[in-house]
C-alpha cells in the first residue's frame, strides 16, 4: 500500500516548497532527545534553544544549505507574513552538523501565538562553497521565500524536509486553516 506523503499532506508541499525527492538524510533533534518527524507536536518549552542538525551525504566536500521558516506567521488563519525565517545556516559540510556552517540568520525559537503552527526544516544542496552571499540574503525574517531564495541562490528542489507542529504552550485545537 502507497503511503501519503506527509509533506503533501500537510500543505509543506504547496505551501512552501515544490515537490522533490528527498535524497539526502538529516536529523533534527532538540535538547539531545527530542527528535523532530514530519507533523510531530512540540511545545514552545520543547523548542527554546537551538537543535542539532545532522546531515548525512557521501562527500565531505558537499555543502548545504539549512533554511527554518514558519509559514503560518502570524497566524494560519492569516498568514501574512508568510514565510517568517527562524534560522539560515550555509556552507554545512556532509557529514557534519549545522554548527560546522556559516550561520547567516540566527536561530529564533518560535513562539506561536494562535492556532497550531508548522515550522519547516529545508536541506538544500549548494553546487559550491560560499554560493549564498549574506549580503543579498535578507532585509526582514518576515515575508520570506524559500523558493525565491533557493532560486535566486541557485539551489534548485531542496534534497530533504521536515516539520512539526507547535502551538502556545497553553494552546489546543486544530489546524485553524
Amino acid at each position: 500500500m502507497l503511503r501519503a506523503n506527509p509533506l503533501v499532506v500537510s500543505g509543506v508541499i504547496g505551501d512552501v516548497l515544490d515537490p522533490f525527492t528527498k535524497s539526502v538524510d538529516f536529523d533534527v533533534v532538540y535538547n539531545n532527545n527530542v527528535q523532530v518527524y514530519n507533523g510531530c507536536g512540540l511545545r514552545p518549552s520543547q523548542i527554546v534553544n537551538q537543535p542539532r542538525v545532522d546531515i548525512a551525504g557521501d562527500d565531505f566536500r558537499t555543502f548545504y544549505t539549512l533554511v527554518m521558516v514558519d509559514p503560518d506567521a502570524p497566524t494560519p488563519s492569516n498568514p501574512n507574513l508568510r514565510e517568517y525565517l527562524h534560522w539560515l545556516v550555509t556552507d554545512i559540510p556532509a557529514t557534519t552538523e549545522a554548527t560546522f556552517g556559516n550561520e547567516i540568520v540566527s536561530y529564533e525559537r518560535p513562539q506561536p501565538s494562535l492556532g497550531i503552527h508548522r515550522y519547516i526544516f529545508v536541506l538544500f544542496r549548494q553546487l559550491d562553497r560560499e554560493v549564498v552571499n549574506a549580503p543579498d540574503i535578507i532585509d526582514s525574517r518576515e515575508i520570506f521565500n524559500t523558493r525565491d531564495f533557493a532560486r535566486f541562490h541557485g539551489l534548485n528542489l531542496p534534497v530533504a524536509a521536515v516539520y512539526f507542529n507547535c502551538n502556545r504552550e497553553g494552546g489546543t485545537g486544530g489546524r485553524h486553516l
